[in-house]
């Protein structure tokens, strides 16, 4: 029933008054004594007293703490889910008294029903977790879980219990959310090492809850290879399970001990209707939140925005060019309840009519009932939270961007206004920046090589910070290298043995300085052949330092020879690249045009470049574009001894166009500015050498400066990160070119 105006902030907060019985617990019911049950204890005293007992080298004892810790956490949260289902229907019939008693009963009936399912989640969740169990955990035990630290510290102490395979694994789950730990990446790669270790070792023992993304990842492989079939699947089963995940964490945030306001570093708040009327808001709130939580990878900072509605846009286009029109016209429909006036969705659903002949008196026609369900929710939410903003002095920033302006309270709207007036000038800002280049490299530098000449420069190549040479190697060094490659490329090395990391069209091999000096130590690769490859790296290093006029030292971070072959009868009609388009230090948002500078990307990363070492084969083009992923500037085609070296950040995304035959092969090389993230790979190399008597090659980059020679502390790369595809997707921190 409708309630009169005045009385409105009250009954939100007396609607919620009770629920908050359920945050606060009240001792393990009567009944929870005969559980036959251990009750779960705090999982933040196990984890805790696992830490101290591996500062302890109570090896033993520490991963089964660590271990119980997790696993504690895990049924918690399945405990709170079976016991929000469980007490869904309690006080169902004082509920169904609230339209149809009169008006003044109806907040004793209000009192009724949200009593009886308080009580209800204090007994079921009494009967499996202790009393101290139930208490509202610290943010820093929050921060602790939410950043994977458990599984750094079980990855030592697994490996000082030789469980090899359970540190891999937890060294892998870790570096998943934390892919900057140099040293975890270090010790990764020295799990690939061992004997004992396998790649099925490395598992993300954190899945259970990224299936979102891996659905995400997959619709964006199979829309970059134009397979729309199975585009659809995967874009449908993100849909759903990205709803699932928000739904989890609603029920979460219902169910979790909530803290006072004055517990929350807020003034103190007065009164019983305030306190309740901020702990309501603060649920609504968390829940409005679940979005930006689902929508934000492991290791990332920001959410990706507008994460519904990018899949409801990306599924409509695989389902049109499927051939499943009705499906796309539903979709499109729903689609519009986020953005039901723009142009380019109400030019697609014409289409859509038009190719249906015009019938659209069918299924089809609706938008999906869950999408309208989530929108009819999410604006009731946002609109008790604008009211508590306008009359309860309540903070809230909406997550979302399709909020309609006619969802915030007139009095708010200038806030509102110049908020949204704000983010449209950033994003022009950034239009206009968009070829901007804050590198510090400066083109134009003297050429120190002598017969090194400079084919293309930022004007031919359309851009800023371009560059490429022509014969940086000559052809007897290119048949040597392109033979090394032959003969010690590895299938998938730097992508975590697959074969096919960018397209299934083409094979990828690679091999690092590292390996082919081991290799060259076995006997099993020519000696001369290893240190030409090491020497490469220094060579390009000193050309391109003193073509940008670097005015500070410039450290190779990574080397990685990598060769691509067209797979024989698998090229007809192919539409996909060899590698999609990204940026190296960021992470790229073609759509946005924006680039974030934060992990996975490796953000270290100042200078890149590229050396080609043969040109018979078809495609291959190294190719760059502006940030909106499809706009081509410019092209470079491959050639023996040719070098493209361009700064790493965003002024230049670029890609390569699919090997349609042949092996394409090239040296791929990145370099940093910080001492911190040099190669430790080279550095290896060169204390191989030395241990054999062999005098290291190149000259040292402190010498150079004038400095100290110091031993380096950066590690050498990480394994790759997933490609996210091309188009809407988030691309970046590609290892290789």
């Amino acid at each position: 029933m409708a309630l009169p105006s005045e009385r409105f902030a009250a009954y939100v907060a007396f609607c919620f008054i009770f629920l908050a019985l359920i945050h606060f617990p009240a001792g393990a019911s009567a009944g929870a004594s005969q559980n036959v049950f251990p009750l779960l204890q705090p999982y933040d005293f196990l984890y805790y007293s696992g830490v101290r007992a591996y500062y302890g080298e109570e090896w033993s004892k520490a991963a089964e703490l660590l271990e119980k810790a997790i696993a504690t956490k895990e049924s918690l949260l399945r405990v709170r889910r079976r016991c929000h289902d469980e007490c869904a229907a309690a006080g169902t019939h004082a509920r169904n008294k609230l339209d149809s008693q009169d008006e003044s009963f109806w907040d004793l009936w209000v009192l009724d029903w949200i009593q009886r399912k308080a009580e209800c989640m204090r007994f079921c969740v009494g009967r499996a977790v202790s009393p101290t169990g139930q208490l509202p955990t610290s943010t820093d035990i929050e921060y602790e879980f939410d950043t994977r630290n458990p599984y750094n510290f079980l990855q030592v102490t697994y490996y000082k219990l030789e469980k090899l395979q359970k540190a891999a694994a937890a060294a892998h789950t870790y570096f998943v959310a934390n892919p900057s730990h140099l040293e975890m990446r270090n010790n990764i790669e020295k799990y690939r090492r061992m004997d004992a270790v396998t790649e099925e070792d490395f598992q993300d023992r954190e899945i259970e809850y990224e299936k979102h993304w891996v659905f995400y990842d997959a619709a964006l492989q199979h829309e970059a290879s134009s397979d729309w079939v199975q585009a659809t699947k995967r874009w449908k089963a993100c849909l759903n399970e990205t709803l699932r995940q928000m739904e989890e964490c609603r029920v979460q945030c219902e169910t979790t001990a909530q803290r006072l306001p004055e517990d929350r570093g807020v003034d103190s708040v007065e009164g019983v209707f305030e306190k309740a009327a901020a702990l309501s808001l603060s649920l609504l709130s968390c829940q409005q939140l679940c979005v930006t939580q689902v929508a934000t990878r492991p290791g990332r900072i920001s959410a990706q925005e507008d994460f519904l509605p990018t899949q409801l846009e990306h599924l409509h286009i695989a389902q049109f060019k499927a051939g499943d029109i009705s499906g796309a016209l539903q979709t499109l429909h729903s689609f519009l309840l986020f953005y039901p006036s723009d142009k380019d969705s109400l030019d697609n659903l014409q289409l859509y009519i038009e190719t249906l002949g015009g019938d659209v008196n069918t299924q089809g026609a609706q938008p999906a009932q869950e999408i309208v369900r989530y929108i009819d929710r999410s604006l009731s939410e946002k609109k008790l939270l604008y009211f508590g903003m306008e009359n309860l002095d309540f903070n809230f920033t909406d997550p979302d961007l399709w909020t309609p302006e006619d969802a915030v309270p007139e009095s708010l709207r200038i806030n509102w206004r110049a908020e949204k007036e704000k983010a449209n000038e950033k994003m022009k800002e950034v239009e206009q920046e968009e070829e901007v280049d804050d590198s510090g490299f400066f083109g134009g530098g003297p050429v120190p090589q002598e017969g090194v000449t400079i084919t293309m420069d930022d004007e031919t190549l359309n851009g800023t910070n371009r560059v490429a040479f022509d014969g940086v190697m000559t052809d007897k060094e290119c048949d040597r290298i392109l033979q090394l490659a032959t003969v010690a490329g590895s299938v998938g090395d730097g992508y975590r043995g697959r074969r096919s990391p960018h397209t299934p069209h083409e094979t990828f091999e690679g091999l690092t300085v590292l390996r082919a000096v081991k290799l060259a130590q076995d006997g099993l690769v020519n000696q001369t052949d290893a240190r030409l490859l090491h020497e490469l790296g220094e060579r390009v290093r000193v050309l391109l330092h003193s073509y940008y006029r670097s005015p500070s030292g410039l450290f190779i971070s990574f080397t990685h020879l990598v060769c691509r072959s067209a797979v024989a009868g698998d090229q007809e009609g192919r539409m996909d690249l060899s590698h999609p388009v990204h940026v190296d230090n960021c992470l790229l948002e073609p759509e946005t045009k924006h680039c974030w500078k934060e992990p996975p990307a490796f953000i270290h990363r100042d200078l890149s470049a590229i050396l080609y070492l043969n040109d018979n084969f078809d495609g291959g083009e190294l190719f760059f574009t502006k940030r909106d992923a499809k706009t081509t500037t410019a092209r470079v085609k491959p050639t023996c001894g040719r070098l493209v070296g361009f700064s790493s950040g965003p002024i230049n995304p670029h890609g390569v166009t699919a090997v349609t035959s042949g092996r394409r092969c090239a040296l791929a090389l990145w370099f940093t500015k910080e001492k911190f993230y040099r190669d430790m790979e080279r550095e290896e190399a060169e204390a191989v050498w030395a241990a054999d008597g062999q005098s290291v090659l190149k000259k040292d980059e402190d010498e150079e400066e004038g400095g100290v020679s110091a031993r380096r502390t950066a590690r050498s790369h990480a394994p790759k990160e997933r490609n996210r595809g091309r188009g809407g997707g988030v691309t970046g921190g590609k290892d290789e070119l």
